[in-house]
């Protein structure tokens, strides 16, 4: 069975090469120089961000487990994460958007680093700083950045479908490729040079201080509201009117919640997924190729978005779908496929089935990444832009919790199901987008604050 994971990835790696070199001039956009220096720069910064990130990942439990604590201290280390992302992330987000984007993503870099600095204590009450101020800075990582992009995007002027080319190409990079780089280098610092679990952070820390020291060089500040007579709350509110009032905003919030929660969700499943009897899987290399996939996905949805049909509302409908149906694998090979009671050994052909469908599901990622970054640059009014998009992972962050504090609660083909549902219920909630985003449009802004006079002074 070893040979089934060389041959998936090769696949998936041959496939990925043929989708970009066999791109026609219809799959490609063409652009200025000024704006590929502007998305080259995005990108450099971008990747070091997510390096900085993807090298943590595979080794914050086994940091704490080498410290001797146990799955439910863990488990609670992972929730204050999570908890601190939902409640200082529309904080943060706030404060981006006053403040400077700019600032945000350099106070990302610095809380970021301080987290990994805390990674060297064995004391659980450091170590639980050390998640708080990961949680704020994932909060930043997935709001500034793209606020930032999108503001400085339109204020040099440049097309707005050249925007969709820097977000799919961010994506192919640095949720695919720097992925795997971080993985294979995560492994060589820990297991070939033998420097021990904190060796990624140490890297991680410097990918970042590389990164913050590009954005300090290169990145010009821009604001979402910046005007002085506008404190937290108010902001707030007028961020929460935002969504109320603008059906596109509230169902573009519901959308990226549901296939978030069900990524997420699938993160903590497909270990316990691939090997119920405690079968010995390369998690490493599995991890690698789910990453390949999610490259395939980012190079399908460049080509998309090069085009000028089928739009991102349509085709996303049909990712839901498929997405879905990839996560009801687990399920359907439960009933149609005896249950191995060996324990040990190889990968059994249930598992061999499921990873063929969870990456077809990482492809659906690939895709989902880009795509909903194009829409939020479509339908978000820049005013509060790192504001609304954070209040949209605050019932993700929740939803996120209550899995990890549950886990062991229900079984995994229930998750899975629970998982899939979501997704079905994304694809309609896409539907109905679609369906009112053909209608003729006012700013989301000025309908705003004509249905609600608490939002007319944000404006003042």
């Amino acid at each position: 069975m070893e040979l089934f994971y060389f041959v998936v990835f090769g696949a998936l790696g041959a496939v990925v090469a043929a989708l970009e070199l066999s791109k026609s001039s219809k799959d490609r956009i063409n652009t200025s120089s000024a704006f590929n220096s502007f998305k080259n720069n995005y990108l450099v910064v971008y990747s070091l961000m997510m390096a900085g990130d993807w090298l943590q990942g595979p080794y914050v439990y086994y940091l704490y487990s080498t410290y001797g604590f146990g799955k439910g201290e863990i488990g609670q280390l992972f929730i204050a994460g999570f908890g601190s992302s939902m409640l200082f992330g529309t904080i943060v987000g706030s404060l981006a958007d006053k403040q400077g984007r700019r600032r945000a993503c350099v106070t990302y870099c610095i809380t970021y680093i301080l987290s990994c600095i805390t990674k060297h204590s064995p004391q659980y009450k450091i170590l639980m700083v050390g998640r708080v101020l990961g949680g704020i800075a994932t909060s930043l990582l997935f709001s500034a950045f793209e606020s930032w992009l999108v503001a400085e995007h339109n204020k040099r002027g440049f097309e707005q479908q050249w925007l969709s080319l820097t977000f799919s190409k961010a994506i192919f990079l640095g949720n695919g490729l720097v992925a795997i780089l971080a993985g294979l280098f995560g492994n060589v610092l820990v297991d070939s040079l033998s420097l021990g679990p904190v060796a990624p952070f140490d890297a991680a820390a410097i990918f970042l201080a590389i990164g913050m020291a590009i954005i300090l060089s290169s990145w010009t500040e821009n604001f979402g509201d910046p005007s002085e007579n506008k404190d937290l709350l108010t902001q707030f509110r007028g961020a929460a009117v935002a969504i109320a009032s603008d059906e596109k905003i509230a169902l573009l919030g519901a959308i990226q919640s549901l296939f978030e929660g069900s990524m997420y969700t699938f993160v903590f499943l497909w270990t316990p997924a691939l090997s119920p009897n405690d079968e010995e899987i390369p998690h490493g290399f599995i991890f690698a190729t789910f990453m390949l996939a999610s490259m395939l996905g980012s190079s399908l949805a460049s080509r998309l978005m090069a085009r000028s049909s089928p739009r991102v509302e349509s085709y996303m409908q049909i990712v839901f779908v498929i997405s879905s149906a990839s996560l009801t694998l687990p399920i359907i090979t439960n009933f149609l496929v005896a249950p191995s009671k060996v324990k040990g050994g190889s990968i059994s052909f249930a598992g061999c089935l499921q990873l063929l469908g969870f990456c077809t599901f990482e492809a659906c990622v690939g895709i989902f990444w880009p795509s909903i970054m194009k829409m939020r640059s479509q339908y978000i009014p820049e005013e509060a832009r790192s504001t609304i998009m954070n209040f949209f992972r605050i019932p993700l962050n929740i939803f996120v919790c209550i899995v990890l504090y549950n886990v062991d609660a229900f079984p995994i083909t229930v998750m899975f199901g629970m998982c899939s549902i979501f997704l079905l219920v994304a694809s309609i909630l896409q539907r109905r987008l679609m369906a009112i985003s053909d209608k003729p449009k006012m700013d989301n802004w000025t309908a705003m604050k004509e249905r609600d006079p608490e939002a007319e002074a944000l404006n003042d």
